[in-house]
């Protein structure tokens, strides 16, 4: 192999490491959030009815996440349920709202 190759290989991984690093970075001081995206904005793995991001059926679906200011979360207040109970964001998968 030449050493213009491995300096490309390298080069490459180097890159690769770099944007690996930029994604987690943009994503520190996030925390997941269930119940709180609207219909087609969650993030991945919503749950049983959807497969990925983009992916939910109905507003404030209960497993459907996604991300939020880290300590956030649970003090989200969303529009009250049709029954009139009150709703806020979760750190753990809710059943509420989930499409038949």
């Amino acid at each position: 192999m030449s050493q213009s190759a491995k300096a490309l290989i390298v080069a490459s991984a180097v890159a690769a490491a770099l944007t690996a690093q930029t994604t987690s970075a943009s994503a520190a001081g996030k925390e997941k959030c269930y119940g709180v995206a609207l219909a087609g904005e969650n993030g991945c793995s919503a749950g049983p009815g959807t497969s990925c991001a983009g992916t939910s059926h109905v507003d404030y679906q209960g497993n459907a996440w996604s991300l939020v200011d880290g300590g956030t979360c649970e003090t989200i207040v969303l529009p009250s349920a049709a029954d009139g109970t009150a709703r806020t964001g979760s750190k753990t998968v809710l059943t509420r709202d989930i499409p038949a």
